[in-house]
């Protein structure tokens, strides 16, 4: 029985995050299209994806977005930056998203914020490819 009230909560949390994308597409277009950053190349923001594929901590993912501001401007600086609005939407909508998917499934935010996050980034590094390569 508990096999099924796990598949059960799972699929819940799967609908919720389906539920949440377009949300996530509209925050990271547009942190991505209102923030201030430098000639942030695509290559470097597919290595923040990549951290946070592979990590299960979003303070080491934030972390990272901090050690790429310490080494060069192409992330922007400061308020208004392109790092800053990043990190904020993790801390504030996705994670407020992530919250309300957890409670409506029974289950830990965690795990959500984190795929929502992951999403999120993914997402990002498909519109920087449009406004680098695309007609924007």
């Amino acid at each position: 029985m508990s096999e099924q009230l796990d598949t059960q909560k799972e699929l819940k949390v799967q609908k919720g995050i389906r539920q949440a994308e377009d949300d996530i597409v509209t925050w990271i277009q547009d942190a991505l299209d209102k923030t201030s950053y430098g000639d942030l190349e695509e290559s470097q923001f597919r290595n923040l994806v990549r951290v946070a594929d592979t990590s299960e901590s979003v303070e080491a993912i934030k972390n990272f977005i901090r050690y790429q501001v310490g080494r060069d401007r192409k992330w922007g600086r400061g308020k208004g930056s392109l790092a800053e609005k990043i990190i904020e939407d993790i801390d504030g909508n996705i994670k407020k998203s992530a919250q309300v998917i957890a409670e409506c499934s029974e289950t830990d935010y965690k795990p959500t914020w984190l795929e929502l996050i992951r999403r999120y980034l993914g997402y990002g590094a498909r519109h920087l490819k449009y406004k680098r390569d695309g007609t924007a």
